[in-house]
């Protein structure tokens, strides 16, 4: 998966948008559902990395199958990893993961808005 690519699929999710709010960070993407940040990259360095929201069982399964999921990288290890996009995982398995992170940041708004969103 290619920065664009990445940038696409977190954006492609609905009412997500691309914010860049750390001054000491300049290039470090944010995306976010409300205000609410769902997955995080610096899109122009390499390898490429994704931080991506995630439920801890599934984090750590995720963590054993693939070498290039790692717990999140400066964030809560618990709830977050941090995706290597180097080729091994196929585009697909990503964009779950995008689409999961999403979902749990959608669960933890008020009612109305989840509804507003289709996050339920």
């Amino acid at each position: 998966m290619t920065p664009e690519e990445l940038r696409a699929c977190c954006l492609g999710q609905n009412d997500a948008w691309e914010d860049f709010p750390f001054p000491a960070n300049p290039g470090l993407s944010t995306f976010k559902v409300k205000k609410r940040i769902f997955a995080f990259s610096s899109l122009d360095e390499a390898p490429l990395l994704v931080s991506l929201k995630c439920e801890p069982e599934i984090a750590l399964r995720l963590r054993e199958t693939y070498p290039a999921v790692r717990p999140g990288r400066h964030l809560n290890k618990r709830h977050w990893n941090t995706v290597t996009l180097d080729g091994s995982l196929p585009d697909r398995a990503v964009r779950e993961m995008v689409e999961d992170s999403w979902d749990l940041v959608v669960a933890g708004l008020p009612r109305w808005e989840r509804l507003r969103l289709g996050g339920g």
